[in-house]
């Protein structure tokens, strides 16, 4: 502002037009008409420019003095003058567009400013309660760690006990197994130094090895142990399974009967081993009930002894069963050239798995299954050559796991229009022969010779009937021990 002020002084345009308007006012009666106008409209432009300048300044004066200053000036003095002064609405639309532009940059920023100062704010507010949300975390994490530690310290003082406890239980059976040898010696001396007729039956050993028990060890790790063997069974199905199915495929083409031997070898695992437990059992309940008094029930402690003791199962007898009762099997057939030891792994696993699962209360077991019934979407899943139109179940390829009479895992079946009865159509006319697999004993020979023999249509003609349960001895198996 000051520089434009000091330019408008140094060109003395002031004083020109001061003079001009002397000399006009000396020469007004002796000029002409024209003359006269030519001067006023000289002294006008020159009026003019000094007031573009005036006007300048005036802007200048009013952008340094901030938003709100001069504004009273200009509205008291500035406007009315102009609105008195100059009669064309033309003259003062440059300054009055300016003054709004004026307004409205006032305006804007005084807006900004309460935007900047409200966005400040919160943004404060938000750091708070960032900071309080922080120490909150800290606390929680604090917390944790402590809760963390005690019960890390409270498990090892419940492991801890749980030791200190199984041996004072360890030593109570060992006394009162010792207890029950000594009556039994007694009982057997005595015997021995009279005469009888049953004193050579009392000198049969013992029909397992005693060991030291934990009762109750089986109701504390049911649930443990239920979802370990689920999630094995499963494991068994998406590994093994599909193991022994490429095996088998190497030596047959057709996917169907490599599936049916795998089902038929399930099933057949699950009723040796469930037949194996019965029996251990019975021997368990035995030699126990000769002088057990302890706090449990007979049963529970048997099932505790089975817990406790499962490495006791035969299950290279149980997995023979098997391949006995699979040789005799008429729904599937298989090339001579191999055997059904091949798949003995799988067999094993599917054994233990199913004896461990008669420890359970309730036990688990296998749902039964039958070519042609009709599918149940509860009870299987359709696999994925399936017709899923297709009511009936033309072969089984896994069998579902129960709970009493509820599924728990499903099992997985094929279904197929028509197939069932063009199936049985050719397995009439269908003459396969194979070689049986022996049975071995724990200390086979591993260069052993497969002995061919025709393959029997059934269980009765072929010679070797399937064992079935003694009814005599059914009442002294309680609780799991039943078989369904």
């Amino acid at each position: 502002m000051a520089d434009s002020l000091r330019r408008l002084i140094n060109n003395e345009s002031c004083r020109i037009l001061q003079e001009k308007l002397e000399s006009w006012y000396k020469d007004y009666h002796i000029n002409s008409c024209d003359q006269n106008l030519n001067r006023c409209c000289e002294i006008i432009e020159m009026n003019s420019m000094i007031q573009g300048q005036l006007f300048t300044i005036l802007n200048q004066t009013a952008r340094e003095g901030g938003h709100y200053a001069g504004v009273e000036t200009i509205k008291s003095r500035l406007l009315p003058w102009l609105g008195t002064c100059f009669s064309s609405t033309t003259l003062g639309r440059p300054f009055e567009t300016s003054l709004s532009l004026i307004q409205e940059s006032i305006e804007k920023e005084r807006q900004l400013r309460e935007f900047a100062s409200t966005r400040n704010h919160e943004l404060q507010q938000l750091e708070k309660e960032l900071n309080a949300t922080r120490l909150q975390l800290t606390l929680v994490q604090q917390d944790l760690k402590a809760s963390q530690a005690q019960e890390e310290s409270a498990l090892r003082n419940l492991d801890r006990l749980n030791d200190y406890e199984q041996q004072v239980q360890i030593l109570k059976d060992e006394i009162a197994i010792l207890g029950a040898q000594k009556s039994v010696l007694h009982s057997r001396l005595a015997r021995s130094r009279s005469p009888s007729p049953r004193r050579c039956q009392s000198r049969s050993p013992s029909p397992l090895p005693l060991r030291s028990c934990s009762p109750g060890r089986a109701k504390l790790t049911n649930a443990a142990r239920h979802a370990h063997l689920v999630a094995r069974f499963s494991e068994i199905y998406t590994q093994e399974r599909l193991d022994a199915q490429n095996l088998l495929r190497t030596y047959i083409d057709d996917l169907e009967i490599v599936q049916r031997i795998i089902y038929v070898a399930a099933v057949e695992s699950f009723h040796a081993a469930k037949m194996a437990f019965r029996q251990f059992k019975m021997r368990v309940r035995k030699t126990l009930s000769l002088a057990y008094s302890g706090p449990e029930s007979l049963e529970d402690t048997v099932l505790d002894y089975i817990v406790r003791h499962e490495d006791l199962y035969d299950v290279q007898a149980s997995v023979n069963e098997v391949i006995r009762a699979m040789n005799i099997n008429p729904k599937i057939s298989f090339p001579p050239e191999v055997d059904f030891i091949m798949i003995s792994s799988l067999i094993r696993e599917l054994c233990r798995v199913a004896f461990s699962m008669q420890t359970l209360v309730p036990p688990l077991d296998i749902a039964f299954g039958a070519d042609g019934e009709l599918f149940n979407e509860s009870k299987y899943r359709r696999s994925y050559d399936s017709d899923f139109t297709a009511p009936l179940v033309v072969y089984h390829v896994w069998p579902a796991l129960m709970e009493n009479d509820s599924i728990i895992v499903k099992g997985e079946a094929v279904s197929k229009r028509g197939a069932l009865w063009s199936r049985r159509s050719r397995s009439k006319s269908r003459s396969r022969s194979r070689s049986m697999s022996p049975i071995l004993s724990h200390s086979a020979n591993p260069s052993r010779t497969l002995l061919p023999r025709s393959r029997s249509p059934s269980p009765i003609r072929s010679g070797s009937p399937r064992p079935a349960l003694n009814t005599s001895t059914t009442s002294d198996c309680l609780g799991p021990c039943a078989f369904t």
